[in-house]
């Protein structure tokens, strides 16, 4: 037996690699697939399955592009309906790979075909159960994303989480391995453990949601405090259930190197938008005017998905040698309309005399200086759950997940100037670059965010507020 978990951090997303014998099985693949296809091949295995828990809505899945380079079909669980052909199982149907089986568990509740899969060893034990979003570490997933208005609530979807999750996991032996398709910092859950498995066992002794408690208490305990999700969820859903074009023809019409002369045209077509993906320390120094800040060293993906719409035209400034990672990981989430990108990067349009804007960041220390004495305006844009735990005494919170609803907050605030902070410092360049795209001018970025601020505020108590 061999089982492998293939973690992208940036993502927070599991999928997984199980061989035996010869025969291997792929659960929830990401839409670039080369890393299973190499896998595979250096292991001189053949990729029989490809399992599904549940059509994802945080990233648009491989299943396609993978049946279609190896053969294998694409196993959904019961109730499934899709426009390409798939193999609908039933519940507690089986799967042979070499000598282990696989048996699928349906558990509805994150959404109503979502499946587990439960594999047993060469002498039938449980071994490990692949709980896709039904089951994380410290969490269950939320069951606010397949609700179809009054068809099917989220409390109903809630109730059906609660029965499957009693019926299915609960019956299986403490030592059973879980191994959820996600791990911290997904908005799949509100409560996502640090680890990225754990066993049956231990999560009925952590999990707030595995605890013994009525069916009502549990319904009211995962559906509390959820935030809204992303708005690429509900789209990436719809393309995993419909279809999509290849990731290679996808490269091979946005991989375009442009001229200065090129880019600048295409610039001026509606709809189009300039993302730079370099380091935000780099990015600050000098910057196309407009561009939008999201780098490629922190959770780019979710965040093109976040601010971005997913029909805008999208011309690109990356590191070079990044270009072709800016697109696949853009993909990997839906976004496929990028044009093209700028040639010789940044380092091209400052070099030929163009204008440039600039982002400027001060230290903790420095913006302490300016918060003591003069009358200035904070600006907080981590999510809510946050900033209630603790913030700068007086700062607006403008969470960066709505902040193109957030945004007009801060037309109401004085021209002295915006001093913008979130945790550590990546969310808050997106924020400067989107605030300096609508026309503000007159703010600085917090170097460190809150980490930063709250080691010297705390030495000044009280300039921090708490609740």
């Amino acid at each position: 037996m061999f089982i492998k978990q293939l973690y992208t951090g940036c993502l927070s997303e599991a999928a997984y690699y199980i061989e035996s014998n010869g025969e291997a099985a792929v659960i929830d693949p990401l839409r670039d697939i080369d890393a299973y296809l190499e896998l595979a091949n250096q292991r001189k295995t053949r990729i029989k399955y490809i399992f599904e828990t549940h059509f994802h809505a945080d990233f648009v899945s491989g299943h396609l592009d993978l049946a279609q380079a190896t053969g294998a079909p694409i196993v959904y669980g019961p109730g499934t309906e899709t426009k390409f052909p798939v193999h609908i199982a039933k519940d507690g149907e089986t799967f042979k790979i070499g000598d282990l089986t696989i048996e699928v568990l349906h558990t509805p509740g994150h959404t109503l075909e979502s499946s587990c899969y439960l594999l047993k060893d060469s002498t039938g034990k449980d071994h490990c159960v692949f709980t896709g979003d039904t089951l994380f570490v410290g969490d269950v997933g939320r069951p606010d994303l397949a609700q179809k208005s009054n068809e099917i609530t989220m409390n109903d979807l809630a109730g059906m989480m609660y029965e499957s999750i009693h019926s299915k996991l609960f019956p299986l032996a403490d030592d059973v391995i879980v191994y959820p398709a996600h791990g911290p910092g997904s908005s799949c859950g509100k409560n996502l453990g640090k680890e990225t498995w754990s066993s049956i066992g231990v999560q009925k002794q952590s999990n707030y949601a595995l605890k013994e408690q009525p069916r009502e208490e549990f319904i009211h305990a995962i559906t509390e405090g959820l935030s809204t999700p992303p708005q690429y969820f509900p789209l990436n859903a719809k393309i995993n259930r419909e279809g999509y074009s290849s990731l290679d023809s996808i490269m091979s019409k946005s991989h375009r190197p442009l001229t200065l002369e090129e880019f600048e045209a295409e610039m001026k077509n509606p709809g189009t938008i300039v993302v730079d993906t370099r380091h935000q320390d780099v990015f600050e120094k000098g910057f196309i005017p407009g561009s939008i800040f999201i780098g490629l060293r922190g959770r780019f993906a979710e965040w093109v998905g976040t601010v971005l719409n997913m029909n805008d035209r999208i011309l690109l400034v990356t590191e070079k040698g990044k270009e072709e990672e800016s697109i696949m990981r853009m993909a990997r989430v839906g976004y496929e309309n990028v044009i093209g990108f700028l040639k010789g990067s940044f380092d091209e349009w400052k070099n030929s005399g163009r204008k440039y804007d600039m982002v400027i960041s001060i230290d903790a220390e420095e913006f302490l200086l300016d918060y003591n004495h003069d009358d200035i305006n904070v600006v907080d844009v981590r999510k809510e759950n946050e900033f209630k735990t603790e913030h700068v005494d007086g700062a607006v919170n403008a969470a960066l997940q709505n902040f193109g609803e957030e945004i007009h907050k801060l037309d109401q605030l004085s021209d002295n100037g915006l001093y913008v902070y979130c945790e550590g410092g990546y969310r808050s360049m997106i924020a400067a670059s989107l605030m300096k795209r609508n026309g503000f001018r007159n703010l600085k970025n917090i170097s460190g965010g809150w980490n930063a601020i709250s080691k010297s505020l705390r030495a000044e108590l009280p300039k921090f507020s708490a609740s």
